[in-house]
């Protein structure tokens, strides 16, 4: 039943949009229309220009295109490899759509069952952009989608209240990597410079909340748009400083002894917020589909807890399992990262109590970070 989709072609016009758009930013259909139009203009001025250089001039360009050509290529294989799907999906099975991390470490044993034939009912997608599962999971194109604890409310909102919260997925992940001895709290990241991803989700707002909580004021964040990314820079200059989610920060410091973890974001966060949780990740689905599909809903909850459940008990197998998957190339950097990653699948009253004191934390410092309005109790789905 093992059924892996690479698209290479999406996952290009994606970049190509992104990198047009600036590091960081969301990418949407309309951006890459945009680029692809102006692209084509591009193009063809270029051939009318052609018409009248000289053949040397003609022959150089036919290079650089050549040159270009197998630089977009590559680029295809790597964004590629980002992407896995396991199980058929259609409309028989639930849709499920995760990121490259913990959120996708937690769901490992279910996804291998699922491979191998022995549970059946679920279709996967692990992307590595949250913009991507949002996307899909608004157009109906995914039935659950495992996001960003802000970006949930987010869809909450842009949808109309069409997405409730099943269970909470991740807490805190979020920690300082640095070679720099000096730095130990957020008082210390005051006149550095700051690597982070998660612009525009938890990430962001959390570090901003943590700032403005202990007056920084002249900290200069600057956001990538993938953690891999961060660590190469950290591999190369360990006196640089990052936000790192788990389990980028094992890898990390995995690759250069001479990084270390400064600080953790949840310690920050529970010394100036000590009434509330510091999470990461939220599991939500479609009200279309919880209101006609209920009990395959309930299943699942209860299908994510035993695996969540499988990757705190056994850590060995679900450590092989993650790296099998690409989420960290080797085993015993997985099994080294799973006690840190804080994976959980937390439902019913306590997923209402963690979530909404959280939501309201960020809600008050910003409430552009859950979409403008804090989520009303029909959010939270509460099993009967």
């Amino acid at each position: 039943m093992k059924k892996m989709k690479y698209w290479n072609r999406m996952l290009a016009a994606v970049l190509a949009a992104s990198m047009l758009a600036g590091c960081g930013a969301s990418t949407t259909p309309q951006a890459t229309t945009a680029a692809a139009t102006e692209a084509n203009a591009d193009g063809q001025e270029t051939s009318a220009a052609a018409e009248e250089t000289t053949a040397a001039e003609t022959e150089k360009a036919t290079e650089t295109a050549a040159e270009t050509t197998a630089a977009a290529e590559k680029t295809e294989e790597t964004s590629a490899a980002e992407v896995l799907t396991i199980g058929e999906a259609s409309d028989e099975v639930l849709r499920v759509g995760s990121l490259k991390g913990p959120t996708t470490m937690g769901l490992v044993n279910l996804m291998s069952e699922v491979e191998s034939g022995a549970k059946s009912g679920y279709s996967f997608e692990m992307q590595s952009q949250p913009d991507v599962i949002m996307s899909e999971l608004v157009s109906g194109k995914l039935d659950i989608a495992l996001l960003p604890a802000n970006v949930a409310a987010v869809a909450y909102n842009k949808t109309n209240h069409g997405v409730s919260a099943i269970d909470i997925n991740t807490l805190g992940v979020l920690y300082c990597v640095t070679g720099d001895e000096n730095i130990k709290s957020v008082k210390d990241l005051a006149g550095k410079t700051v690597l982070s991803t998660g612009q525009g989700a938890s990430p962001e707002y959390v570090l901003n909340y943590l700032l403005e909580k202990n007056g920084v004021t002249d900290c200069d964040v600057q956001f990538k748009s993938e953690a891999t990314e961060i660590a190469a820079l950290l591999k190369q200059d360990p006196a640089q400083i990052a936000i790192l989610p788990q389990p980028f920060v094992t890898v990390a410091t995995a690759q250069n002894d001479q990084l270390k973890v400064a600080f953790s974001l949840t310690d920050e966060w529970k010394s100036v917020s000590p009434d509330s949780k510091l999470l990461t990740g939220v599991t939500v689905v479609r009200n279309e589909v919880l209101e006609n599909r209920a009990a395959e809903v309930d299943q699942f909850i209860a299908d994510h807890q035993a695996s969540t459940e499988k990757a705190a008990t056994d850590v060995d197998a679900t450590a092989e399992l993650v790296a099998k998957y690409g989420i960290i190339a080797k085993a015993p950097v997985a099994k080294k990262a799973l006690p840190n990653c804080n994976i959980v699948a937390i439902a019913g009253d306590e997923l209402k109590t963690d979530l909404a004191g959280y939501l309201q934390v960020l809600f008050d410092a910003n409430p552009k970070s859950v979409g403008g309005t804090m989520p009303d109790d029909d959010f939270y789905y509460i099993q009967k």
